[in-house]
C-alpha cells in the first residue's frame, strides 16, 4: 500500500500508474468510548440532511460522521482512500478507474455498491441539479459501474486533480435504490449513526458497530450543539457543559489559555475571510469601483485586531501561502486611501457609499471587522453603512443574496477545486456572480495539465486575474482556532483542509 504526497500522486497519475490509498488511521492508540460533546458556532433552523446544501461547519462535521467518502484528504494534506481501496488513470488523466473496499456496510447493514457510487454522484449532476457540488461534478461526462466494487468516470477533458475532488464534503456515498441516492432516511456508512437531528439547535449520534474501520470512531455517542454567540460558546467549554468548541473568542483567546484544564490548538491552513461584492449589481459592477473598495481595506489592521495576529493577510484572492501553485511573487496590495480615491475617479465618482450586510455568523470577528472596514475607507471616500443582520438564516438569507457581505471559506487541498467552486462563472456558489472569458479557459486548460510548470503559470495568472478583476476582497487567511478540554486526546498532527482536523474530529479523536 502506499500512501501518496499530493506531488507524489500528481506525478504518478500523469504516468497512468495505479495509485494505492491507505485508510486514515489515528498515530497512537486510543481509548474507546464515552460522549463527546462539541459546542459548534454553526448550524441554522434550514440545515437538511441533503448533501447538495451543506455550506457551514455543523453541517461538514455532520456529514463526515455519518458519511462514508471515495476518498479523504490526511492530516498531512496528502489523499487517501476511504470507501476506495484504489484508483487508476488513463494516460491522459480523462478516464479513472476507482476499486471499492468489499465488505462495507451501511448503518442497516446493506453493502456499499458500485451502484451507490454512481447514483450518489449523479445526484449532483444534471440541468435541474441545484446542488453546490455541481460545478465540481459537472466534468464528469459519464460514470459506470463495472461489477460490485468498480467504478469508471470518464471527464468531459482531463483533470489530474480527480480524485481529491471526490473528498468533497458534499458528496458522501449513499445508499440508493433504482438509481437514485437515499440522502433523506440519513443512513450514511460513517463511523456514527444518527440518533437524532433538531436543525439548528443539535444532533445527536451513536457509534455505528460495524465500521469498517475499527481503529477510527473512538466514542460512544456524539452531541454537536449550535451555540453561535462566541461568549456563550467560550462559557460552556469553561463550565465543563461541552468537551470542545471551534472558534474561539480570539479576543479573549489569552484568557482560555491560561485556563488550567483546557486546551487552545492553532492550526493554520487554507480559511480565509472575505467580503465578496456581487459584479451583478451596480455600483459593483464596475470594476473600477471595486478597486477602490479593495484599496480602502486595512489588510494588516484586521491580522492584527480581528485575528489578534492569528492568520496572515490576504490579496484578494483565495488560494494560501501553503498551497501548491501559490502565486508568491505576485505583489501584496496595501492600504492606499489614495489609490482608492483614483479608482473612484475612474469610475465617475468623487465619493461613495454602499450597504455592507455583517454577522458572526459569517466569521469570528465579522462585525468588528466590518466596522474596521468602514473606519479606514473614510479616508478613501468611500462611506459603508454596516448592516447588522441576523446570525440564523445568515446563508440563506444574506450570503450570495445581498449585494456586499460577510463570508468565509474554508478552502480546498487543490486550486481548481476552490476556483471551481466559487469563481467559474454561472455556479451557484461563485458568490460574487463574476463572469471572465480568460478566467474561465484558463480553468479548464491547467485542470487537464500534468506538466506542473506550465500549470503554475496558468494558476499563477488566475490568482492575478482575481485580484485585479473580481469581486471578492480577501483581507486575511485565519489560522483555525479552537478549544479542547484536556481529557480530549488529539492527534500529533491535525488537518488543516477545515476547522477541527479537518472537521473529521468524530473518527480521529478520543478520550485521553
Amino acid at each position: 500500500m502506499i500512501e501518496t504526497t499530493r506531488r507524489q500522486f500528481l506525478q504518478t497519475s500523469a504516468a497512468g500508474a495505479v495509485v494505492l490509498a491507505t485508510p486514515f488511521g489515528p498515530v497512537r492508540a486510543a481509548m474507546k468510548g464515552g460522549v463527546m460533546r462539541m459546542g459548534k458556532a454553526h448550524g441554522q433552523t434550514v440545515d437538511s440532511l441533503d448533501p447538495g446544501t451543506h455550506e457551514n461547519g455543523f453541517t461538514i462535521a455532520m456529514t463526515h460522521g455519518y458519511n462514508g467518502y471515495m476518498t479523504e484528504v490526511g492530516a498531512d494534506g496528502s489523499l487517501v482512500g476511504q470507501l476506495a481501496e484504489s484508483w487508476e488513470p488513463s494516460a491522459d488523466v480523462a478516464t479513472w478507474t476507482f476499486r471499492l473496499r468489499q465488505g462495507v456496510v451501511y448503518h442497516n447493514g446493506r453493502e456499499v455498491t458500485a451502484q451507490d457510487v454512481v447514483a450518489s454522484i449523479n445526484h449532483h449532476r444534471g440541468e435541474d441539479s441545484t446542488s453546490a457540488a455541481k460545478p465540481i461534478v459537472e466534468p464528469i461526462a459519464d460514470i459506470k459501474a463495472d461489477g460490485k466494487h468498480t467504478v469508471v468516470f470518464t471527464l468531459g477533458a482531463g483533470n489530474a486533480d480527480f480524485p481529491f475532488i471526490l473528498s468533497d464534503y458534499h458528496l458522501p456515498i449513499l445508499p440508493s435504490e433504482d438509481g437514485t441516492a437515499d440522502w433523506q432516511s440519513g443512513i450514511g456508512a460513517g463511523a456514527y449513526k444518527i440518533k437524532s437531528f433538531d436543525p439548528g439547535v443539535r444532533i445527536d449520534l451513536v457509534k455505528h458497530g460495524d465500521y469498517w474501520d475499527s481503529e477510527r470512531g473512538n466514542f460512544d455517542e456524539i452531541q454537536m450543539i449550535t451555540i453561535v454567540d462566541p461568549t456563550a460558546r467560550t462559557n460552556a467549554i469553561i463550565t465543563g457543559q461541552v468537551d470542545a468548541i471551534d472558534r474561539v473568542d480570539l479576543k479573549t483567546v489569552h484568557l482560555l489559555k491560561r485556563r488550567a484544564g483546557l486546551n487552545v490548538h492553532s492550526i493554520a491552513g487554507t480559511q480565509h475571510y472575505t467580503f465578496p461584492m456581487r459584479t451583478n449589481v451596480a455600483p459593483f459592477d464596475d470594476n473600477n469601483v471595486r478597486m477602490a473598495i479593495k484599496h480602502a481595506i486595512n489588510r494588516e489592521e484586521m491580522v492584527e485586531k480581528i485575528l489578534q495576529g492569528f492568520g496572515v493577510v490576504g490579496n484578494d484572492h483565495p488560494i494560501g501561502p501553503g498551497q501548491r501553485f501559490f502565486a508568491k511573487d505576485l505583489e501584496q496590495r496595501v492600504y492606499d486611501p489614495d489609490k482608492a480615491k483614483h479608482y473612484l475617479k475612474q469610475a465617475g465618482l468623487d465619493s461613495l457609499t454602499v450597504d455592507l450586510s455583517v454577522a458572526d455568523a459569517a466569521f469570528a470577528g465579522a462585525v468588528d471587522a466590518g466596522a474596521l472596514f468602514a473606519e479606514s475607507a473614510k479616508a478613501a471616500g468611500i462611506t459603508l453603512n454596516l448592516i447588522r443582520e441576523p446570525n440564523d438564516g445568515y446563508w440563506s438569507n444574506v450570503w450570495n443574496t445581498k449585494p456586499f457581505c460577510a463570508c468565509y471559506w474554508g478552502g480546498r487541498p487543490v486550486e481548481d477545486q476552490m476556483f471551481s467552486t466559487a469563481y467559474a462563472a454561472g455556479q451557484p456558489w461563485n458568490d460574487t456572480a463574476w463572469e471572465h472569458e480568460r478566467f474561465n479557459m484558463l480553468l479548464e486548460t491547467a485542470r487537464a495539465e500534468v506538466d506542473e510548470a506550465k500549470r503554475l503559470e496558468m494558476y499563477v495568472e488566475m490568482q492575478q486575474i482575481v485580484r485585479d478583476e473580481g469581486g471578492v476582497i480577501v483581507p486575511m487567511f485565519a489560522s483555525y482556532v479552537f478549544a479542547t478540554s484536556d481529557k480530549v486526546a488529539t492527534p500529533e498532527q491535525m488537518g488543516s483542509n477545515w476547522d477541527l482536523d479537518g472537521e473529521r474530529w468524530m473518527e480521529r479523536w478520543s478520550f485521553a
